[in-house]
Formats: C-alpha cells, structure tokens, sequence
C-alpha cells in the first residue's frame, strides 16, 4: 500500500545500512490511514540494530496493532550519516511503515532504557520537528510519552516529556488513547487532555508538578500544583503475565541486528534481591509465564519469522520453576529443525551445564559467571547471594564438561569496597584457573590451556535500590581501582591465562549523574545536545569535555549528584513514584549492606518488601528449600 519511500535513492546510497530506514519488513504491520483513529509512532532512540532487539517494542507494537482504530509504527534514531543529510536537506523524521513525517502523528512513544541515549531523545524530536521542550508545543504537534525504567526517575527528562507511562505499557494504554479521541472530538486541546491523562493512573505529566530546592541544592518540596492530580504515581504492573500480549508475529529485519532471534520472556521479576540491581526491585513480584503457553509460543514465533535461534528471556532463567520440561521440549522440538537455543542468565550448576552441553557447540561457546565482587565479604554486602564455593564448583563441573574458556563480571567502586576486596577479583581469577589445571589431565586439555576474561564495569547507584543512597566513585577512584586490578591480576601465578578488560570512568560518572539527578538537568541535557552531543552510549562519540564543562555552566556539579552519600531522610527526585517496594524495605536492606549481612531469595523467606499488595506472583506461593 506504502510504496513511497521519505529518502530518495540518491540518499539511500550514500548512507551506511538504507536498509535501516525503508520499512516494508517481513511482519511489519500497515494498515489503511483513512480507517485509523490514532496514530502511534513507536521510537527507540538508537540505531535501528539495537532498537530492533528490544523486546518492550516488540510487545507494544504488537498490542497497538491489534486494535483495530490504532496503527503504530516504529522510528529509530537516524545514524551520524543520515542525521547530517537530513539536517541538510530539511527532511523531517519518519515512521518506517508509512514513511510519513512523525510530526503528523497522535502520540510519539520512546521507550528510555539507558540514561546515555538522553541526548538522542532531543535528536529525535529536533529531526521530527517538533519543539523539544513541552511547554513550546502547540495543538499540531504529537502528545510526546516516554516509557521504561529509566522513567522511573524521569526528572532529568521532564521538560521534554508530555507524559512519562510509570510501569508495564500493557494496562493502561487503551485508556489513555480514548481519552486523547473523546478529547479530540469534543475540541478540549491539549492541556487539557494532558489534565486528565495525569489522573490516569500510572501516568505522570510534569507539567502539573512544581520543585523548590533548600541553598545546599537538595530538593524542599515536590507537590502538584493543580487539585485533583496525584502526589504519588503508582506503577502499572501486569500480574497474569500468560493470558495478555505477546508479538507472536516479531517484525524480521533486513540486516543482522543485535538480538538476532527469537526471544522468549519466561517470567518477570527476581527473587535474588541483589543491593545494586535496579531491575531487580522494579519489576517485583516475580511472575511466571504457563510452560504449555511458552511452548505453543516457541513454535508460532519460530514459524512467523524463519529465525534460527531462539533465547529465553528473563533477569534469572535459572530461577524459572518449569525450566526442566521447557528446556527438553525445546530440545527436542528445535533439534529437528536445526534451530539453536540461547540460555542467557542460568546459573553455573549442574543442571545449567548439561542443558548447555545439549544445546551449544562445546568448543565454540565460553561460559558467563557473574560474581560481581572478589571476596565473599564484598559479595554479603551487595547480597549476590553467591559464594566462592558454589563458583568453583562450577568452574570444576564446566572443565570436566569440556569448557576452556570462562568470562567473569565484576563491578568495581562497590559501597565499603576495600583493597582487599579488589585484590579478590585477581585472586578468584587464579583459583579458577587452577581449578582447570587439578581438574583437566595435561592429555586431555585442547590448546593446553583455559582462558578467563575477566571484566570490571564501575558501579552507578540507581533510584529504587538499596545502594540509591551509596556515594558513588570519582573518575580518579574508578582509575585507580581498575589500576590496583589489573597489577593485582598481573602478580598471580596464572596470570598468563587471565585477560583483564575494564570500562570508561568518565560514562560511568556521567550515568550516575543523570540516574539520580533532578530536573535542574534538563537544562545540560539540552545544552549539550545544541553544542552537537548525541549517540553518547557510543563510546567513539561521547565528548565527557563538553557534558562537564556544560554542567559547570548550569551552575551544577557532578560531585553533588554522584560523589556525596545522601541521608534517608532526604527528599529524593523519584520519590513521588511507587515502584511496589517500600522506602522502608530499601532503608532495611541498605542497613544491611553496612553490616555485611545477607537477605534470603524470595523463593526462602520473605523479606516484607510491599510487592505482596499486588496481589499475586511469588507473594502467595509457598515457601520451598532450595539445595545448591
């Protein structure tokens, strides 16, 4: 039906990858314009590859298009070429089904997964032509809604947003779409439909809120400034997660994108509880998708795509209930057809390493542990729930399995993070090299040795955990710390066998400044952007010269938002959202974390962290013991 394209060919072949921007994939969705009622521009603000692997999309796209007076299409954020073409040639940015501008549509929708695509969400709206702070937008324009969990402190987005969706998109979208067409119809405008929208609930709408700040530049207040709209948003949570939306049709892509499969999300939630992990304690209470469901969704989703492989998707696989008869139904069924599994987030344990030894090619794949932190001391505070033991073990069961290579992630500038607890990571790295060589006889070792990766990425204290309040590290603490592991590493016995590889401090500083900031940042973030920064997830484009030498402009400092421990009984700039877990419980556990003692799973004992009130997941299952 759309057989225009917005790019002339001439264009088309002086870009990188046109087949980012054409559409007319295999399972995209067109629908006729002249029968829609709402128009719903679907935007994940990156390059199209790694916007096309995010499963969030996938769903929603698959939700709006299932309704039959909505048509939603997807839009990714134009790559350096294009963008230049575009700012050039005045072409405004479109929608990949239609090829139409997005400025025409009903709603623009981005989903806000990492703090360092800021920038890209304002190169979004200036490419669409549409004024990139709120309150400049008139009646033409889109009603700009922003979703994921970076939203769960969206201050530092607040001034370029009309309506931040706080939760799980599945609940509360049909509502707010009729509410924007009885509004069009009675001609209210704009505002007002943004009035009502905030009493929607899970919908925040910033311009209805007011911020005043104390002279030490912490916040005073954080209320409504209208009656009737909400002081605290609750999250949208879906609790029956087999009976609701699932794409069983995944648009098929052009050209090899990051997640080149398809994924299958087995559950929600974790039990584990680990202190830094964000996801952990948003998306509570763990909730379980039906296997027979999972199965007949497997099999459709294989058949609707032609992909030869498929992925389970969850924070901890291993912690599926129903793993067992999942992973043999798959085995069996995707054996026949030549299609690999992909088994993200298990456990190193006996079980784990059978299934992947059925399931992978031995010699081709390395194995992932996680233990976050060298000493076991280390490991109770952040409450990994892991121990020294259990890793080796694994390590002794994956080399008797035929596994030569082995990856291992830390973190490093952890809340009471010694000496001591670096010099782990290199001790641990060693054990586990010895542990092949006592394990594997020299006769039987391929190439003769084992390798370890090892990798340290720099910790960023995220809203809604225990460690929100953890002072986090300066660039020149992160360097230090990444020096003391690569000499510790260098000084073991193994060393030889152990590569070391460690992540940029400057991002790491800037993502904890807008992970915890406030709205005082929309300011940078907008600076920085019209001085010419975007795609800073991409490391070869990150400029840190020009973010912090905006932030000091803005009067603002980094040390403020990153470097001080904040008090807990401070107002922070996300506590007018309720994620589900109470302020009290991440006090609790925080608590916990000084005095290096560990919180049981959800699967052992209940911790009262105020997920309960949802009314089901793990909440009301029983109890069981669990044998490592």
């Amino acid at each position: 039906m759309y057989d225009k394209l917005a790019l002339s060919d001439d264009i088309l072949m002086k870009v990188e990858k046109p087949e980012r921007y054409i559409g007319h994939e295999v399972n995209s969705v067109v629908k006729d314009k002249s029968k829609i009622a709402v128009r719903f521009a679907m935007c994940f603000p990156d390059v199209y590859e790694i916007g096309m692997s995010h499963l969030g999309i996938q769903i929603l796209y698959d939700m709006f298009n299932a309704q039959e007076d909505v048509w939603c299409e997807r839009v990714y954020s134009p790559w350096i070429d294009l963008d230049k073409i575009m700012r050039e040639q005045n072409i405004p940015l479109f929608a990949l089904e239609s090829q139409d501008p997005i400025k025409d549509f009903d709603f623009l929708g981005i989903t806000i997964q990492y703090e360092m695509c800021y920038t890209n969400i304002l190169q979004i709206l200036d490419l669409a032509q549409i004024p990139i702070n709120s309150a400049d937008r008139g009646e033409e324009y889109p009603i700009v809604i922003g979703g994921g969990p970076c939203t769960y402190n969206p201050e530092p987005l607040a001034d370029f947003f009309d309506i931040f969706y706080i939760g799980e998109g599945e609940t509360r979208y049909r509502e707010l779409l009729d509410l924007y067409k009885e509004c069009k119809a009675s001609g209210v405008g704009r505002i007002e439909f943004l009035r009502r929208a905030a009493k929607i609930p899970g919908m925040y709408v910033p311009r209805f809120y007011k911020v005043t700040y104390h002279t030490d530049g912490t916040i005073e207040s954080f209320l409504p400034t209208e009656e009737g709209i909400p002081s605290t948003i609750t999250k949208e949570i879906v609790m029956d997660v087999t009976d609701t939306y699932y794409p069983m049709k995944p648009v098929v892509p052009f050209i090899k994108v990051t997640q080149d499969r398809v994924v299958l999300e087995i559950q929600r939630g974790c039990i584990r509880g680990c202190r830094f992990c964000q996801a952990g304690q948003l998306y509570r209470p763990v909730r379980e998708r039906d296997v027979e469901t999972l199965k007949r969704w497997a099999m459709e989703m294989l058949k609707n795509t032609g992909h030869e492989e498929i992925s389970l998707s969850s924070l901890s696989s291993s912690d599926y209930s129903k793993l067992p008869e999942l992973i043999d139904f798959l085995i069996e069924e995707c054996s026949k057809k030549h299609i690999n599994i992909s088994l993200p987030s298990l456990r190193i344990d006996a079980f784990s390493l059978d299934v992947m030894s059925k399931v992978q090619d031995v010699k081709k794949s390395s194995l992932t542990f996680a233990p976050e932190a060298g000493s076991q001391r280390l490991r109770n505070v952040i409450n990994k729930g892991l121990t020294e033991e259990v890793i080796l073990k694994g390590a002794t069961l994956a080399f008797e399995g035929g596994w030569t290579r082995v990856k291992l992630y830390f973190m490093l500038g952890l809340p009471t993070e010694t000496e001591e607890d670096i010099r782990g990571i290199a001790e641990l790295c060693n054990k586990i090299a010895a542990t092949f060589f006592e394990t594997v006889p020299k006769e039987k070792r391929v190439n003769g040795k084992i390798q370890i990766v090892a990798s340290t990425s720099f910790f960023v204290p995220k809203p809604f955990t225990p460690f929100q309040w953890a002072p986090q590290c300066t660039k020149d603490e992160f360097i230090e710390k990444a020096y003391q592991t690569r000499k510790a590493i260098s000084e073991q016995l193994n060393q030889k066998s152990i590569k070391y590889n460690w992540h940029e401090a400057d991002a790491s500083v800037l993502e904890g400044v807008l992970a915890r900031g406030d709205r005082r940042l929309c300011e940078v973030i907008r600076r920085v952007y019209e001085k010419g920064c975007f795609y800073d997830a991409w490391s070869e484009y990150y400029d840190n010269e020009k973010w912090m030498e905006t932030i000091e402009e803005c009067g603002l400092s980094t040390d403020f938002y990153t470097h001080r421990e904040r008090s807990t009984d401070e107002i922070l700039p996300w506590d007018f959202i309720d994620c589900g877990v109470t302020k009290e419980f991440l006090k609790r556990e925080w608590e916990k974390a000084k005095r290096e003692e560990i919180s049981e799973n959800c699967k052992l004992k209940c911790q009262g962290c105020g997920a309960a009130r949802f009314g089901g997941g793990i909440c009301f299952e029983p109890r069981t013991i669990e044998i490592e």
